[in-house]
């Protein structure tokens, strides 16, 4: 089966290498995308949109329905790689840990033994917990506020700089991580729980399929963000603009929240018993 599996490998990649040489050679100012269809978006992007970013603007508007399911691939495998690595029921260890909190001494207690009540003198640790650091956990909490705002500005911006939503998901989705790894998980899942994130996945899908559906709900076609102008009361440019925001806010959510769920399962090795 192995040998078959590596044949039918080599058959389909000899056969994609075949075809690339049908491809205009790289960067010929003569191909069909070079006369046709870059100087179409570059001319035009601006008076159609009214987004100086013509990426953002081809992404998010032109090629909107690749990006949608781009967006619906990441939600699909963030899924996957739930249901892969989650482990589902509950494990008990053989001992509990428990730190004093005014020393930071830690006591490792057998689980049949009476453990100390959590109030001010003590709290229940992980086995994997890592150590108060005043350094580590106070640089932390000025780092993070930062990213987020960053990860916000670089959404919302995408429209006149680099930047939308894949990017400003994936830095809104690190600042969580940051959190995690400098205090805990459990502590991380007081602020985004593990249901939470994956809600959000489905989320941000969904606002950007409502988004489509809206144009075809008012009388355009599906995607077609100009026909928001009759539900804002604004020029149909303007309206597409504001479209392409609503979409990358939903792509942004998604690739948050799939980063977030692919890191409390990897970090935990799936069960989320372990403060790291």
């Amino acid at each position: 089966m192995k040998t078959l599996g590596i044949i039918v490998v080599l058959l389909f990649g000899s056969l994609l290498i075949y075809c690339t040489l049908d491809f205009p050679p790289w960067g010929d100012p003569q191909a069909p995308a070079s006369m046709h269809v870059s100087p179409r978006y570059i001319e035009r992007t601006m008076q159609e949109t009214s987004v100086p970013n013509i990426v953002t603007a081809v992404l998010a508007d032109y090629r909107g329905y690749d990006t949608m399911f781009e967006t619906v691939v990441i939600f699909t495998a963030g899924v996957a790689c739930f249901f892969l690595l989650r482990i589902f029921g509950r494990i008990e260890s053989e001992s509990r840990m428990y730190r004093h909190i005014p020393t930071g001494i830690t006591l490792r207690i057998s689980k049949d033994a009476e453990p100390p009540r959590e109030s001010r003198e003590f709290e229940r640790i992980d086995l994997a917990w890592v150590p108060y650091d005043v350094v580590v956990k106070t640089s932390c909490r000025i780092i993070v506020p930062f990213c987020q705002l960053f990860a916000l500005y670089v959404i919302a911006h995408g429209h006149h700089s680099p930047g939308g939503g894949f990017q400003g998901g994936v830095i809104l989705g690190a600042s969580v991580i940051l959190f995690a790894i400098s205090n805990n998980m459990r502590l991380s899942f007081t602020r985004i729980s593990e249901k939470m994130a994956v809600l959000l996945c489905g989320l941000g899908v969904l606002i950007y399929a409502v988004t489509g559906a809206l144009g075809t709900l008012l009388g355009s076609n599906y995607l077609d963000y100009g026909a928001l102008s009759r539900l804002f009361g604004v020029d149909p440019v303007t309206a597409r603009s504001l479209g392409i925001l609503f979409v990358e806010i939903g792509v942004g959510i998604t690739v948050m929240a799939v980063i977030i769920t692919l890191y409390y399962n990897l970090a935990s090795a799936g069960r989320h018993d372990e403060g790291l």
